[in-house]
This record gives C-alpha cells, structure tokens and sequence, in this order.
C-alpha cells in the first residue's frame, strides 16, 4: 500500500462571503497539482461558523461543492471540508468529500455544539462516514465530535486516518491539543486535526493549530498559529505492523450506539 499525502489548509475565514473565502482556497491550493492526495479544509471554510443558515446555507450543486469538484478534478486530488447545506427543508453542518473522477460523499456532524446554538439551527448526522483514497480508509469528523470517544471509536474494519475539520476557539485550544493526541492512541490510528486562524464576525479568536497526529501519539506536523498550507506524508506499513506488535484493539468492548 502507498504511503498518502495530506495537505493541511489553515486560514483564516472572510466572514459570510462564500464566493471571497472560495477564492482564497483556489489560491492557496493552485500549486498542489499532483502533489497531494488529500486536500483538508477547516469547518465551514466557504463562511465561518454560523447560525444564520437560510441566508448563507448552500444546495449540494451550489457554488461551492462546484468549486471543490473542480478542485479536484484539476488538481488530482480529493477535497475535504465542512460547509452548510440545506436538504429537504433542514440545515447540515456537513463535511464533503470530492474525489477526482467527480463523485462526491458526506458526514453530517453528529454532536451539535450547543453553547452555541447549534443544535436549534442545524440537524445532526446519524451515521459514519468511510471513504477509501488509495486504499486507506479515511473516517471524518467535525469539530464538537472530538469530545466524544465512542463516536469516534474505530473497530478492526473501520479506519486508518480520522480527520477533524474545525472552528476550535483559542480559549479552549489545550482541549484541542490534548483530545487529538486521544482519539489517535486509542483507535491505533493517524489523526488530522484542521482549524481556522483569525477572528470571526461574532468577535471569536481562534489560533490555529492545525496538526497531524501518529498513531502513538507524536505529533508529525503542527501549523502553529498563523495560516499555512503544508503537506505530509503518512506511512501505511508502519500503522499496520504497529496494530500488529501492540494489538490493543483486540481486547476492546463490544458495543453498539443507540441513536
């Protein structure tokens, strides 16, 4: 199996401007031709994190699906990120995967961040998501999901690389940090955390930290603060020969999530 090549876009979010924020991505992204596997943006990368969904909330053939299919397809890649969709009269947070022969996947978040007012906008997601780029087996996340282990809990069949698109304010930062070092040591997987830099419109900071996690624990790429676009490699052989030296995930409890 090939080794897969992430690349980590953290910027900040021009606020309530789908069509400037597209732009921005474009831009930061138009080298990357052949030189990626996996393009990951933040969560609601096209508007930043808000509760006005019938003035910005997009259809699935809106502009900016468009512009990630055409990412894609230009660039060779698959494009990840989360952005508001409106489907059958309800509102989703939802992450969307565009692959390069232009099919197109979803995750709708589970867990609603309700000290936000979350939950009274948007409908929460019901089931997992896996998507298989080159052989691996990718599983996304948004944001608030991180707290909650049993949602991300990965099975013998389930994934080799968890990535969490976000819009994780800096008050909380050291929750972020700690919780991605988590969820990659207990699922013996890679994990991708991915979050915004700046301040949004209702005068909330946040400060990055976008990073990539191994599946002990080490950190193997961490953005900092400001924003960047970087790329890395992870390496499939060493995740699988670790699961096999240090099989924890045998001894795990069965269970099953009542919804």
């Amino acid at each position: 199996m090939q080794n897969l090549r992430l690349t980590i876009v953290q910027s900040d979010i021009i606020w309530h401007s789908a069509s400037d924020n597209i732009a921005m991505i474009e831009s930061l992204i138009s080298g990357l031709d052949g030189g990626s596997d996996l393009i990951l943006l933040p969560e609601m990368f096209s508007t930043g994190f808000t509760m006005k969904t019938e003035k910005f909330a997009e259809e699935m053939d809106g502009k900016t699906v468009s512009a990630m299919m055409s990412w894609s397809r230009e660039l060779d890649v698959h494009t990840a990120g989360s952005i508001i969709v409106k489907e059958n009269g309800k509102f989703f947070n939802r992450v969307v995967v565009t692959s390069p022969d232009g099919a197109a996947c979803v995750y709708d978040k589970r867990h609603l961040f309700r000290m936000g007012g979350e939950d009274k906008k948007y409908s929460g997601g019901n089931k997992n998501l896996t998507v298989n780029i080159k052989g691996w087996r990718v599983r996304p996340f948004i944001c608030y999901d991180l707290r909650f282990p049993v949602w991300s809990r990965n099975t013998p069949d389930g994934y080799d690389l968890a990535f969490y698109c976000a819009n994780w304010p800096a008050v909380r930062q050291h929750h972020w940090d700690t919780l991605l070092r988590a969820r990659a040591i207990e699922n013996q997987c890679y994990v991708a955390g991915i979050n915004r830099t700046g301040i949004d419109g209702s005068g909330i900071e946040y400060n990055g930290g976008s990073c990539v996690i191994g599946f002990r624990g080490e950190e193997l790429y961490s953005a900092g603060g400001g924003p960047s676009v970087h790329t890395v490699e992870i390496q499939y052989e060493t995740l699988i020969e670790y699961r096999k030296e240090f099989p924890a995930w045998m001894d795990a409890d069965d269970f099953r999530i009542t919804l």
